[in-house]
């Protein structure tokens, strides 16, 4: 499916692995708060930022008009970020300063992903983490996590029954 217009948010959270932290930068679609893409890195930097954002565009099929809200966070607001964001035709938003509740949807899921999955678990490699957070964002949270803003649907179902019609 290709998508014409998009609403995103977007935002970083640590997980502990072995005796470190390590980030992870997920993008939520709006519209049927399903996780479109994430990366894990060593660092909290514009690199995981706009990687995550390039993965984002390839698996929407890279749509024109996408409304891209962030933090102020110094990796969004990089003059490295600002370029990706111009060169993939994105328009950036931004909370406003001292307001992080526009922010809430990323927060709830990060809440979710930490509650239901990361800390019921202890990472010895990176290769635990990322498997574990394929079979918890693609396996539960899209395919079957019932939403309420989805109507009691999953994402992945939510998706699929608007583009049916």
């Amino acid at each position: 499916m290709k998508f014409t217009w998009s609403a995103w948010v977007c935002d970083f959270t640590y997980i502990r692995v072995a005796n470190r932290y390590l980030y992870l930068c997920a993008i939520l679609d709006l519209f049927s708060r399903k996780i479109i893409a994430y990366k894990v890195s060593q660092h909290i930097d514009t690199a995981l930022a706009i990687d995550t954002l390039e993965a984002a565009m390839s698996s929407r099929g890279n749509p024109s008009g996408v409304i891209f809200h962030t933090d102020r966070g110094s990796q969004f607001t990089s003059h490295d970020f600002r370029e990706a964001a111009d060169r993939l035709n994105i328009t950036q938003s931004f909370s406003a300063k001292g307001h992080p509740y526009d922010n809430a949807v990323m927060e709830c899921f990060f809440k979710y992903l930490k509650k239901e999955e990361v800390k019921r678990r202890t990472y010895s490699t990176v290769s635990e983490l990322n498997l574990s957070l394929f079979k918890y964002i693609e396996g539960f949270y899209n395919s079957v996590r019932p939403h309420s803003h989805n109507g009691g649907l999953s994402p992945n179902e939510r998706e699929r029954l608007f583009f049916v019609y």
